[in-house]
């Protein structure tokens, strides 16, 4: 018990683990997701976002510097003020020379002395420009980055370019800030998940703890054991062939121990009569050709019950356990029951029995297993034969009826006495054995009862005045 014990609880930490880590793998799976499309794409985007935005904008003022600039002894300052104020950046306005002809940042004018080399890498974007090329570029440095906007324009009909530089420092800490954010989530979401996933998996193993359990209380013999999950997903399913498990395993058990409690009850008395018969012939009437002969036919006789017992005790104890399963088909229930009386006749004349067969009708269809009714006529009809006396008929009827078609089997002999009609139908009852032509396995009538039990069929038994009367009713077919 205590090395199940162990087992089970490594079983269950070793699924516990398992379940907690697919539950993680999909959060690492989902956060790693999350990082490619922040660097992969947000980040790019918010740089394209910023680059389109400036170039609409420089776009913007350089129209409305070539609509301000009519006078070509001065060039209007407020629209190149006001465009490096605010973007944060460095704006020059060169001729189509190449010369700077303004300069601005942060809403500052420059002095353009000198700027030609402070500015190389950005005035050398110049010829592009002036060529009528836009220009919309990210440049790196060594410390920072920066957007680069160049458009081109005309000043006092002349080709000019207006260029701008652009740091992306607030874009880069913006970035900073996400990661930091993100990283954060990151945690936050990934203790989250580990805890949700513990409750989680705790949640699922319950189930499955309960039906592991049941299944090592059957393998321990509990057959009655069953999860007893009202579930309506795969768990629940496992649970129901669990106790569809535990219902065959039942029924195995009922046949196990109906097949030995036969065996050993009845099996006894002829194997004991075999054995000393056999010892008998063998040390008594060997040499004695009467006694040798009339010893080996009792031994015959003996084995031959002994073989139809064997037979009937299987038959019971399938049925009981329920492995049989009926096959109902219509049938005429005059022709069945016509068809049995030949083998009746042929059983009677053993004993100079005759054997009468009556019908109101030949008609009458009806729901049943053909192969079970016949063994139900046959095991009454053996009955019938075997408590009847010598000479005497033993008759066959039947009666249409409102609840359908009767059939007797009607013998005459030594009554049953009343308190014993209804112990008859249980196994070993042989209340008329005694008296009859030859011992009976105490079965046959306990297999009459489960067949027509089985078909749901009415049955009983009368016996009064030195006749006996064996009756069942097989319902009518209104529409056959």
């Amino acid at each position: 018990m205590k090395t199940s014990r162990l087992g089970f609880n490594y079983f269950k930490s070793k699924l516990l683990i398992r379940l907690w880590s697919a539950n993680m793998l999909l959060v690492i799976i989902g956060i790693a997701f999350l990082w490619t499309v922040q660097i992969l794409l947000f980040e790019p985007n918010y740089i394209n976002t910023t680059k389109e935005s400036l170039l609409e904008t420089v776009q913007e003022t350089a129209t409305s510097l070539e609509d301000m600039a009519v006078d070509p002894t001065g060039l209007p300052d407020e629209p190149l003020l006001f465009l490096s104020k605010t973007i944060v950046g460095t704006l020059f306005l060169i001729d189509d020379s190449g010369e700077i002809l303004s300069a601005y940042n942060n809403g500052q004018k420059l002095n353009i002395d000198g700027l030609k080399n402070e500015y190389n890498w950005l005035l050398s974007h110049a010829p592009t420009v002036l060529n009528g090329e836009s220009l919309s570029t990210v440049e790196d440095f060594e410390k920072s980055s920066a957007i680069l906007i160049g458009v081109p324009m005309t000043l006092f009909q002349r080709p000019a370019a207006l260029l701008l530089s652009n740091t992306i420092t607030q874009i880069e800490a913006l970035q900073r800030l996400n990661r930091q954010q993100l990283f954060l989530f990151t945690i936050i979401l990934t203790i989250f998940a580990s805890t949700i996933s513990f409750f989680l998996a705790q949640h699922f193993i319950r189930p499955i703890k309960t039906i592991k359990e049941a299944i090592v209380r059957l393998t321990k013999g509990e057959l009655y054991s069953v999860p007893k999950l009202n579930r309506g997903d795969e768990l629940g399913t496992l649970s129901e062939s669990v106790a569809d498990l535990s219902t065959e395993l039942q029924r195995v058990d009922v046949l196990r121990k109906e097949v030995i409690a036969n065996v050993s009850h009845e099996l006894r008395s002829p194997l004991a009569l075999i054995t000393g018969y056999g010892e008998m012939v063998r040390d008594v009437s060997g040499s004695d050709e009467r006694l040798r002969k009339e010893h080996m036919d009792l031994i015959i006789s003996e084995a031959h019950r002994m073989s139809a017992m064997v037979d009937d005790i299987m038959d019971f104890s399938i049925m009981q356990a329920g492995y049989t399963q009926l096959k109902s088909e219509v049938w005429n229930t005059y022709e069945v029951v016509s068809s049995v009386v030949a083998y009746a006749r042929g059983i009677a004349n053993q004993y100079d029995i005759t054997v009468d067969f009556e019908a109101d009708s030949t008609n009458g269809n009806a729901l049943f297993d053909r192969i079970k009714m016949e063994q139900v006529l046959r095991n009454l009809i053996n009955n019938g034969i075997n408590h009847t006396p010598k000479n005497e008929r033993l008759l066959i009827k039947l009666t249409n009826t409102a609840a359908g078609t009767k059939v007797a089997v009607i013998n005459p002999g030594k009554d049953i006495p009343p308190e014993q009609l209804e112990l008859i139908w249980e196994r070993y009852q042989r209340v008329q054995h005694q008296a009859g032509h030859k011992e009976g396995t105490g079965i046959g009538l306990a297999i009459v009862k489960t067949i027509l039990t089985s078909h749901a069929f009415d049955y009983g038994a009368e016996s009064k005045n030195g006749v006996t009367c064996f009756w069942f009713v097989v319902p009518r077919l209104e529409n056959p």
